[in-house]
């Protein structure tokens, strides 16, 4: 697992890089690592959308505007 730095850094180079579609590149993530069976990757990038979840206030149910 990454570090607590290395998560927050990540989250925002997700969000830097994918702006709005930052939530669709995560679940791709997720999606793809979850048919390779990589149950660490998707701990990873679970934790990476918590973090972005934090940073924008957005929490999965609510629609971007």
């Amino acid at each position: 697992m990454l570090s607590e730095w290395e998560l927050w850094a990540c989250a925002n180079q997700v969000l830097t890089t994918h702006g709005d579609n930052a939530p669709l590149h995560v679940a791709e993530q997720i999606g793809a690592l979850a048919l390779a069976g990589d149950e660490a990757g998707i701990q990873t990038w679970q934790a990476i959308a918590r973090r972005i979840t934090q940073l924008t206030g957005i929490d999965g149910d609510t629609p971007l505007q």
